[in-house]
């Protein structure tokens, strides 16, 4: 059977020898018995010369180690279940009275358990969460197709939102573009559903970030002024900066320096003072004096702006070594604003740290960044 592991393995920068390490690692971990370290060799040449199928026993392993669902990893569409049979009214009817059963208890379940997910995300990278981040999106939407009324659908739908949305964005880390793509949709529609600007404003900003990616970087200036326009005024002070520190790193790279610097002073302005980061309206937004520091810093790199680097050497002395993946992102963006001053071993050496902290998350995409970085030196 045909699979893409050699393009997702080369896509993380490892060597066939890294793979069966975290192969190994990760059976070790989850006491999963496994061929020898020779077995594994082979099987790994043949998976990737297409002469030995992949079973589902290591499929299993691959996914969480390399970060990738069955359609990435085998480039096939997961099939969809069989139609249910004509007049199978009494499992319908079975399943809308167990969503509707789905109390306030449990959707704070569902929430606490994206929290949970968030967590672990933010620390040690996404790959490693790709099985239980597929299977917590499946049951909270298994659990909205089958509520039938506003009181259960809305609280349901609310939940639905935050989950997709930091699906969306593990996946655009993990170099999953679609996937991304497809989660902030479903965020999308879930926040509109439970009519919750906040949640859709955020989802929309964050899907900037795969058009900026893919190299549409005015398109993605458009389309977070619009999640700015869908919040209006209903988003909280804190949100309201993140938007804008947003909106300045697009205009960016889109090259738009007055736009840019606007920006920049807009989310300021709406920052709420003091050292708190986390928004109690909405638990996935960290924004504080530290955390804008690196936003402004960024932009300014981008930019080449001489006075990039005060903001991102403060940011660096003031960043949480929990967020292990936003550190990485920073230290790209020092290594940006040396090399705009022609200062080489400098980005070097930031370069190098960047990238010992994106293979330690699994972050295709910061390894990306470093490779073009890396390409300037």
């Amino acid at each position: 059977m045909l699979n893409r592991l050699r393009e997702v393995r080369n896509g993380r920068e490892w060597s066939q020898a890294r793979l069966i390490h975290e192969i190994e690692q990760y059976a070790r971990r989850h006491a999963l018995d496994i061929g020898s370290t020779a077995s594994l060799r082979v099987y790994v040449s043949e998976w990737e010369n297409g002469k030995r199928p992949i079973s589902e026993r290591y499929a299993q392993i691959l996914r969480p180690v390399l970060g990738v669902t069955d359609e990435e990893l085998f480039g096939r569409h997961t099939p969809t279940a069989p139609p249910p049979a004509v007049g199978g009214y009494d499992e319908l009817i079975s399943r809308i009275d167990s969503a509707r059963n789905v109390s306030l208890t449990m959707v704070k379940t569902f929430m606490d358990q994206t929290e949970l997910l968030r967590t672990v995300d933010r620390q040690m990278g996404a790959a490693t969460l790709v099985d239980q981040m597929t299977g917590h999106l499946a049951t909270l939407e298994d659990a909205l197709t089958f509520a039938v009324l506003p009181e259960t659908r809305r609280p349901v739908a609310l939940a639905l939102a935050g989950a997709a949305t930091l699906a969306a964005w593990q996946a655009l880390d993990a170099g999953g573009v679609e996937r991304a793509w497809r989660h902030y949709e479903l965020g999308k529609r879930a926040a509109q559903e439970a009519g919750e600007p906040m949640y859709l404003a955020h989802a929309t900003a964050e899907q900037a970030y795969v058009l900026n990616d893919a190299g549409r970087p005015e398109t993605a200036v458009a389309l977070v002024r619009e999640a700015q326009r869908l919040g209006g005024s209903q988003v909280s002070p804190r949100l309201q900066a993140w938007l804008y520190a947003a909106e300045a790193e697009l205009c960016a790279n889109a090259g738009m320096v007055d736009d840019c610097r606007r920006a920049l002073e807009k989310a300021d302005a709406a920052l709420p003072d003091g050292a708190e980061a986390r928004d109690p309206d909405m638990l996935s937004i960290f924004l504080n004096g530290g955390h804008l520091a690196r936003w402004r810093g960024s932009s300014l790199a981008l930019l080449g702006e001489d006075d990039a680097l005060s903001s991102l050497y403060s940011a660096l002395d003031e960043a949480d070594p929990t967020f292990i993946r936003a550190t990485s992102g920073l230290r790209c963006n020092l290594a940006q604003a040396h090399l705009a001053r022609d200062e080489h071993a400098q980005a070097q050496e930031h370069l190098q740290q960047a990238r010992l902290l994106a293979k330690r998350t699994g972050s295709v995409r910061h390894l990306r960044r470093i490779e073009q970085l890396t390409q300037r030196l």
